[in-house]
């Protein structure tokens, strides 16, 4: 048998349609119900779904009052707070285009973007550093737009442009992941896919706002589905999420493997009684993580797998836990397949995992980059550049990356993107970085270098920081005589990770 699970077909998206009008579709229903609660020390600032639907038709309003038209693209550089959410469903209410973006950017990485996008505006806290950009509307200008009168959802064709979101390509550019209006539709095969989610449940997010992840998983999927969302106050301690999620009476806790580690990190049993279970994404979760959960929590912790192009597709779930190492089944709905050169492999056979080109939830291709879009295709299949076997029940075993992309922390980071910028370092003449494990499930980016002596670590560290999002930046630096390449000279990214195990 071939390598071919089909969970389809995906329910159809009605049209007309609006990404945010869905968002917010329980929202008339159950007004005075709480949709967000932002967690601190001293309790909580709490989001009623009626005050959250004001303050988006409000600062839709105030976009359109400001100029800009639906099909307008406009860069999000906005904080770790609840403005982001607000100001991303407020754009998309109107038909404008939001390209939400991590605070952590520098100024030259988000010049690039406001080249690649010409965006009609950059929405704009003064604290995030960005590019000087032609026009921005300040924070407090989008505060004031909640209060205005509001607008009408902006409602069309639901392959038409919803977002942007970027990722690191294999390219070492970020490239720009353009997403239709439907995508979020095509979300709620996750909601038995993965999450178990309800209507009851109080989902705790332990990203912050502006992560795509926390963004999807933590806000719009449980407003989606009228729960209540939970996000911890900004500069949250890892060692106190089991007090929050105790005290918030969270249902189901949601986190990238990273955060696991520190939940975790001080031992011994968790009494959550209201938890149902923990779901991850973002990076592999490691079977011995997975059981020091078990037995700190008693709780089922669910992994799930997807990219910038589609989110996630194959997971396990409290319905279908995964088995042994797998992550489990592709979603109903979905149809996953393993490709070698000539299409499906047999089962059990290693290969790359693909999902099928017309699946809801795919991109609708790289902007401005079509050939690079095409590149991903293979006849019917969107190739993610994973590699993985499926087993003859459907469940599928993630088996690494086919390139030499990184991830520590969630983060999908390209090597190129990372040593272009390195590069330019005075006295630096060759570098290569990859992702290497420091202790059990615990991976940092290291950039290995030559040049005529070791150079000064705090200075490059202090380069990187000028010119790399903190999760782009190396953690170690590894001075070598020379780097390994194959027969070509082609640099040999992999057999990095040797040289630094052999390196005191």
């Amino acid at each position: 048998m071939l390598s071919i699970f089909d969970q389809g077909p995906p329910p159809p998206c009605p049209a007309p349609f609006n990404m945010a009008a869905h968002v917010l579709g329980r929202a008339r229903a159950t007004p005075d119900k709480v949709a967000l609660s932002v967690l601190s020390g001293e309790g909580s600032d709490d989001w009623t779904y009626a005050r959250l639907h004001a303050a988006v038709l409000g600062t839709a309003s105030g976009l359109l009052e400001a100029g800009i038209a639906p099909g307008q693209i406009v860069l999000m550089r906005l904080g770790n707070t609840v403005d982001f959410p607000i100001a991303y469903l407020g754009a998309l209410a109107a038909g404008i285009v939001p390209v939400p973006t991590s605070s952590q950017l520098t100024e030259r990485e988000t010049a690039a973007m406001i080249a690649d996008l010409s965006p009609a505006a950059v929405l704009r806290d003064g604290h995030v550093a960005c590019a000087p950009a032609a026009r921005e509307i300040a924070l407090d200008d989008l505060r004031a737009m909640r209060e205005l009168p509001p607008a009408a959802f902006d409602m069309g064709d639901p392959n038409r442009l919803g977002y942007i979101v970027y990722t690191s390509g294999t390219s070492g550019r970020p490239r720009a992941v353009a997403h239709a209006h439907r995508a979020i539709w095509a979300r709620q095969m996750m909601f038995d896919g993965w999450y178990g989610l309800t209507a009851n449940d109080r989902l705790l997010h332990a990203g912050a706002f502006n992560w795509t992840y926390t963004l999807g998983t933590g806000l719009m999927d449980p407003w989606t589905a009228g729960a209540t969302a939970l996000i911890p106050e900004p500069g949250t301690d890892p060692a106190r999420l089991p007090s929050l999620l105790r005290t918030s009476r969270a249902t189901i806790f949601a986190a990238a493997p990273g955060v696991y580690r520190k939940f975790l990190k001080s031992g011994g049993k968790l009494d959550l009684p209201d938890l149902r279970h923990g779901l991850s994404a973002g990076e592999k979760l490691s079977r011995d993580l997975h059981a020091e959960w078990q037995a700190a929590t008693g709780k089922g912790l669910y992994e799930a797998f997807g990219m910038s192009e589609c989110s996630t597709f194959i997971s396990s779930s409290p319905s279908h836990p995964a088995r042994g190492d797998a992550l489990g089944l592709p979603q109903k709905g979905r149809r996953v397949a393993i490709l070698g050169e000539d299409g499906p492999v047999p089962q059990g056979e290693e290969g790359t995992i693909a999902i099928r080109a017309d699946d809801p939830g795919l991109m609708l291709g790289y902007l401005n980059a079509p050939e690079e879009t095409a590149a991903r295709r293979q006849g019917d299949w969107f190739l993610t550049g994973d590699m993985g076997a499926m087993a003859v029940d459907g469940q599928i075993t993630y088996l690494g990356r086919a390139d030499d992309m990184m991830n520590p922390g969630g983060y999908r980071v390209s090597p190129l993107e990372v040593e272009a910028a390195l590069s330019a370092f005075p006295g630096l003449t060759q570098v290569g970085v990859t992702e290497v494990e420091v202790k059990a499930d615990t991976r940092i980016i290291a950039a290995f270098y030559t040049a005529p002596r070791p150079l000064n670590e705090t200075a490059l560290k202090a380069f990187a920081a000028a010119n790399l999002a903190r999760y782009k930046q190396p953690r170690a630096y590894i001075h070598l005589p020379e780097l390994p390449t194959g027969a070509n000279g082609k640099l040999l990214r992999r057999a990095l990770r040797a040289q630094f195990k052999a390196t005191p």
